[in-house]
C-alpha cells in the first residue's frame, strides 16, 4: 500500500487480467478498521462512522469518494472523474479493468481522509 499522503499517479493504474467482483471489494474494504457496510440510495456503501467512502453502483462500477486532488491524480485508465452536480465528488471505477491493488489504494485513500488519528495510527504504526 501507498504511503499516507502519497498522492497515486496515472502510471501506478494498471489494466487487471479479471475483473474485480463486489466481493472482492466487500473483503478490501472491511479489512479497513472500523469500515462498516450499509445502505447508500439502495446500493451497498462502505463507511467510515457516517462518512461515505464508496458506494458500488453496480456489479462493475465501484463510486469512490475522493477530495478533488485525489481525484485528479487517479483520473486515467480504469478511473473516470465522479461529479455530484457541479462537484467533483470522486471517481468511478471500472471494476472489469481495475487490478485489486489499485481499489484497495483508492478505498484507503477514502478511508484516511476521515479516520482519526488513532486509527491511521492503528493501521500504519511506522508512521
Amino acid at each position: 500500500m501507498r504511503p499516507r499522503g502519497q498522492q497515486l499517479e496515472r502510471g501506478q493504474l494498471s489494466r487487471g487480467a479479471e475483473a474485480v467482483t463486489p466481493d472482492d471489494v466487500r473483503t478490501i474494504a472491511l479489512a479497513l478498521p472500523e469500515v462498516t457496510e450499509g445502505d447508500h440510495h439502495g446500493h451497498p456503501a462502505y463507511r467510515l462512522g457516517t462518512s461515505v467512502l464508496a458506494t458500488q453502483w453496480t456489479t462493475a462500477q465501484l463510486n469512490v469518494l475522493l477530495d478533488e486532488s485525489a481525484a485528479r491524480a487517479a483520473e486515467g485508465g480504469p478511473c473516470a472523474l465522479l461529479w455530484w452536480g457541479q462537484r467533483l465528488s470522486g471517481i468511478q471505477v471500472d471494476l472489469t479493468e481495475a487490478t485489486p491493488e489499485l481499489v484497495a489504494d483508492l478505498l484507503e485513500e477514502a478511508w484516511a481522509r476521515p479516520a482519526p488519528a488513532r486509527l491511521r495510527r492503528r493501521h500504519h504504526p511506522e508512521g
